[in-house]
């Protein structure tokens, strides 16, 4: 281990002569080379009770001696001394070449060095010995992978399921998801990434594979699309949702409405044009009128959804017909309880009526929904504060700004990618009375 850096204690299990009363030795996580992301993972054997003796050591035995050099070598790891205790593991490798510990640990110590052939030599013979040690399972198929041998997807894959540390878990599910994706297969490179998805939702490495591997399933199911089916209802409405994504409602218009007069009946089409329409003149009478129509359409072909009652509900709400909006929000909130905009278009009303004790609780629900949502914090902040819940307004607003500034970054990022934001809801905050 290298100086400075800190280690937490994994069992390996052991096969050989035991002198310890717990039967096992240690693996140490930390990263001395920083090679892998996420945090700490250099492995390294402490102390174990195992060994042979010197038969030179006057009165001691070979099992005594090995003792020593691991006993010495786990001090020097104590002392972030990685380079003496590399030559206690090799001393007792010159004493007893099958010793598990010493083995593995050089293994891990050659892998965050880079020497992938040297550190596949070594865990190849940990596992000789213990095969069911499935961290260096891990550590060798990643060594296998960037040393290009075509083992190393079978090792990797058995691994992968198996492994409890969520650092090394993340490390060989993206081993393993470049795999799949260098050979093309991105269904199974989107498996893994759902799982790692799940584990570590904030890690940039796994976000950012996860956003080249969807972008490429999105892209790869379009091409056949428009190969399949260059001119039907689908494709016409997948152009106009790329067209929203880019802030070009007008056209968006027109290719929706160019799906509907191929097939009057496409599932969501209608409810999609509904809210393009609006959006594109909220204020517009005509606009609201033309939404509200085929919004209706929508409801007659697919059925009522959260969704598309709260695409009534903001229609209301433009008209200033607060009780017909605060309807079909709770018409919404019924057939979606954890819709988020169901949650904060009640709480909004709520406030607007000054029953801040039913609006507080609803904008709580909106913000956990919908974490990002920096209006919803400001008004939820707002009503705190009529409350007289001074921590919790200061919070909220502290949250609003700072959500506010990153959206803003955001944007900013879009115009450097030559691309538009995405159509923002209008979800002005309301003026609590």
């Amino acid at each position: 281990m290298m100086e400075g850096e800190t280690a937490s204690r994994y069992c390996w299990p052991m096969k050989g002569t035991q002198l310890s009363s717990a039967g096992e030795s240690s693996l140490l996580f930390g990263n001395p080379a920083g090679r892998l992301r996420g945090g700490l993972l250099v492995l390294v054997l402490a102390l174990t009770a195992n060994g042979r003796a010197l038969a030179e050591q006057s009165g001691t035995s070979r099992v005594d001696a090995i003792h020593d050099h691991l006993r010495k070598a786990a001090g020097y790891l104590k002392a972030n001394d990685t380079n003496s205790a590399v030559k206690e593991f090799e001393t007792v490798l010159s004493l007893d070449p099958g010793n598990l510990e010493a083995n593995a640990d050089l293994g891990v110590t050659a892998f965050f060095r880079g020497d992938y052939p040297r550190a596949s030599e070594y865990l190849g013979k940990a596992l000789a010995v213990e095969p069911s040690l499935v961290k260096a399972q891990a550590l060798l198929g990643m060594c296998e992978r960037r040393l290009g041998q075509r083992s190393a997807q079978a090792r990797l894959e058995q691994a992968f399921p198996k492994l409890k540390e969520k650092n090394l878990q993340v490390e060989v599910g993206l081993e393993l998801a470049n795999l799949y994706y260098q050979q093309g297969s991105l269904d199974r490179a989107a498996a893994v990434m759902r799982s790692l998805v799940d584990l570590d939702p904030d890690n940039v490495e796994v976000l950012f594979m996860t956003q080249r591997v969807y972008s490429d399933l999105a892209n790869d199911t379009l091409n056949k699309l428009a190969i399949l089916a260059p001119g039907s209802a689908r494709m016409e409405q997948l152009i106009a949702q790329r067209l929203v994504n880019e802030g070009n409602l007008k056209e968006a218009t027109e290719h929706y409405r160019k799906a509907l007069e191929i097939n009057p009946r496409v599932p969501g089409v209608h409810h999609e044009l509904a809210e393009a329409i609006f959006a594109s003149a909220p204020d517009d009478v005509k606009s609201q009128a033309e939404a509200e129509k085929e919004l209706e359409t929508a409801v007659k072909l697919d059925g009522a959804n959260s969704r598309i009652e709260c695409a009534f509900a903001r229609i209301a709400s433009r008209r200033g017909d607060l009780d017909g909006a605060y309807a079909h929000y709770s018409r919404a909130f019924d057939l979606n309880p954890g819709d988020a905009e169901a949650q904060g278009g009640l709480g909004r009303l709520l406030a607007i009526q000054e029953k801040f004790q039913e609006a507080a609780k609803y904008l709580r629900l909106a913000v956990r929904s919908d974490p990002l949502n920096d209006e919803t914090h400001y008004r939820l902040a707002s009503v705190c504060r009529r409350l007289q819940l001074k921590d919790e307004a200061e919070k909220e607003f502290r949250l609003s700004r700072e959500i506010k500034q990153a959206r803003e970054r955001l944007g900013e990022l879009y115009w450097q990618m030559n691309r538009k934001p995405p159509v923002q809801e209008d979800h002005a905050p309301a003026a609590i009375p």
